[in-house]
């Protein structure tokens, strides 16, 4: 029987390695097809696609700062209040002579008057600030942009992370039960050996720890694959309680890999996030020129068409007026300076910025690179690793069936060939999620890359 079940466990790992299981009752997904959900449907791009139509909206809004304005009002009104009586009966162009009896100045019957108005007012010249506000606007909807951009490449990763942290799970589900299966094969090849006189009871008992301990972690593997496709879910921007499994295997597959020189350029120039920040450097390059101009002379023209009547509408007297006014301010209370002093520190802020995200952009992609380096080197030695645990446990077991070697020896290599299967499983994860997060590191992290498209 023992011996079955370490044949069963040797050939079932290449087998494990070329197909993966797939869950029941669940909606199977290929990497690719997981990505298109999560743009998609995850809240964190409509967030970032709601921050672009801010962005559009306020250049909008500063666009219609260069245009006059326009506005119309309707006011009804009624008093006795002389100095508005006699205005009000000049606008309506309905003064007599009787009016200028002192009585009828000094206590004027009440008059009622509905004003209907129509008034312009547009700033000729602000020293350009106007212009430079849709400049600034224009540059904030690009940096929302680049967000967005760098919104879809973490939600990108994170699904690749999530995908292959499901398939991580099932392998260590079927390695959990694999292990559980051969703990109870020696488990019942002690018990027969305790039976017939061979074997000591310590024997059977050691091995029926090993069997509870090798249950519990199939209950803990069952669980995080659980937790895992939980996890994988929520990435999706789908309910926690959806339930999808992965049509990719966890396998071994060639990535291409560039010289780290190489990735670090390819990084500087094609990262979004510091994109962004070069634009947002740009846009308060424009809000220090804002600032300065607002030290100039400004020039608005306004006009005015409005009517007076008894009763409501256009059947009294109507009058305009024109104009023109220059505005200098000859003392602010040192608000302009400080809105100066204000915008360059915040200038030098950004640029200092700048500076740091570029040296955390070439750390970042030296640390996803040499994390890709380790797990490719470490899935080799995994492989070996398996093979060599596979035979050890093989002839440990005849070994012990020929009574040359103890249960606690069978037990101990049984032990390792678990582990190294756990840790090959390991190192192909990392080996795939290190490759996603150097291209998100680089910045080339797309629906189109080849670790989404295997």
């Amino acid at each position: 029987m023992i011996r079955f079940i370490m044949r069963l466990v040797t050939l079932a790992f290449p087998v494990l390695v070329a197909f993966g299981a797939v869950a029941q009752d669940s909606q199977e997904l290929t990497l690719e097809r997981a990505v298109a959900i999560a743009l998609e449907k995850n809240p964190l791009r409509k967030a970032a696609l709601a921050d672009q139509k801010i962005a559009s909206a306020a250049t909008n809004e500063a666009r219609s700062m260069l245009l006059p304005k326009l506005m119309f009002s309707e006011a009804a009104m009624r008093g006795n209040d002389p100095v508005y009586v006699f205005g009000t009966r000049l606008r309506q162009q309905s003064f007599t002579p009787a009016d200028f009896a002192l009585h009828r100045l000094n206590t004027p019957t009440p008059i009622g008057n509905f004003t209907s108005r129509f008034s312009g007012q547009w700033s000729v010249f602000d020293a350009m600030q106007s212009w430079y506000s849709v400049s600034r606007a224009k540059l904030a909807q690009t940096a929302a942009g680049q967000q967005l951009d760098r919104t879809d490449q973490q939600l990108i990763f994170n699904v690749v992370r999530a995908y292959y942290g499901v398939t991580l799970a099932e392998r260590q589900v079927e390695t959990a039960d694999l292990a559980v299966n051969t703990a109870r094969a020696i488990e019942e090849h002690s018990r027969s050996r305790v039976t017939s006189g061979v074997a000591v009871s310590s024997d059977l008992l050691s091995a029926q720890v090993l069997a509870a301990q090798r249950q519990q972690e199939a209950i803990r593997a069952r669980n995080g694959l659980a937790l895992a496709r939980t996890q994988f879910a929520i990435a999706l921007g789908m309910s926690s309680a959806a339930e999808f499994s992965t049509a990719t295997e966890l396998r071994e597959q060639a990535l291409p890999l560039a010289g780290i020189n190489e990735l670090e350029s390819a990084a500087l120039t094609n990262r979004p996030d510091l994109k962004r920040l070069l634009t947002e450097e740009s846009a308060q390059d424009v809000s220090v020129k804002m600032a300065k101009a607002a030290f100039a002379p400004r020039v608005s023209v306004f006009g005015s068409w409005q009517t007076d009547s008894r009763s409501l509408g256009w059947n009294g007297g109507n009058n305009w007026t024109a104009g023109a006014e220059l505005q200098f301010d000859l003392f602010s209370g040192g608000s302009k300076v400080a809105r100066l002093q204000r915008e360059k520190a915040t200038q030098e802020r950004i640029a200092a910025l700048r500076d740091n995200a570029k040296d955390q952009i070439r750390l970042e992609v030296r640390s996803s690179y040499f994390d890709l380096d380790a797990a490719r080197q470490q899935v080799e030695v995994a492989r070996a690793a398996v093979e060599q645990a596979n035979e050890s446990l093989r002839i440990t077991q005849n070994r012990y069936e020929s009574g040359l070697t103890t249960v606690t020896d069978l037990m101990r290599v049984e032990d390792a060939a678990r582990r190294t299967r756990t840790d090959y499983w390991d190192a192909l994860y990392r080996m795939h999620t290190s490759y996603a997060a150097l291209e998100l590191a680089t910045g080339t992290l797309s629906p189109n890359s080849q670790v989404v498209k295997q």
